[in-house]
């Protein structure tokens, strides 16, 4: 089994899409170690508020695989089925890592780069993997996090009953 982290994020019913994305993450591949939730503001785009946190779990599926099933379970909550970059979602599962993994295949890139760039991503995943090293550049997660500039990016804890 292989330790993985996958971010999770929506802004169209944020809650309902969230709490059905950690039920089926549950039933799929067992126990989750959950984040907190935040809310922060869209990126590249004017809309809701999107709610984002970041899942740690155990898989024996190879990393292609894993993000084809991730993408099952996103259309499963996506109303139209179309995704298009830098608008709502319903709902949007990320594979962040896959272990210390470095890859690029079939469509899969870990560690991938969002963890260094968004503090919606970087935050929670110090949470589930905060002594984890970030498989390219050598430092934990917890020390990215610290060093990051966190003036530009507003989170804000929320409370979700299924994300505890």
């Amino acid at each position: 089994m292989t330790w993985v982290c996958v971010g999770i994020g929506s802004n169209i019913d944020p809650e309902r899409n969230i709490c059905a994305a950690l039920a089926a993450l549950n039933r799929h591949f067992g126990p989750l170690l959950v984040s907190t939730v935040y809310a922060n503001p869209p990126v590249g785009f004017v809309g809701d508020d999107f709610l984002n946190l970041v899942v740690r779990f155990d898989t024996d599926l190879p990393p292609p695989r894993l993000a084809a099933e991730l993408r099952e379970i996103e259309k499963c909550q996506q109303p139209s089925g179309k995704e298009v970059r830098f608008a709502p979602r319903a709902l949007d599962l990320d594979l962040l890592l896959y272990a210390d993994a470095v890859l690029i295949a079939d469509g899969v890139r870990v560690p991938r780069r969002d963890i260094t760039r968004y503090a919606f991503v970087l935050r929670p995943l110090a949470e589930v993997a905060g002594d984890c090293l970030h498989p390219l550049l050598g430092v934990t997660f917890a020390e990215l996090w610290e060093r990051f500039d966190q003036s530009h990016e507003r989170l804000q804890p929320v409370v979700l009953p299924c994300a505890h």
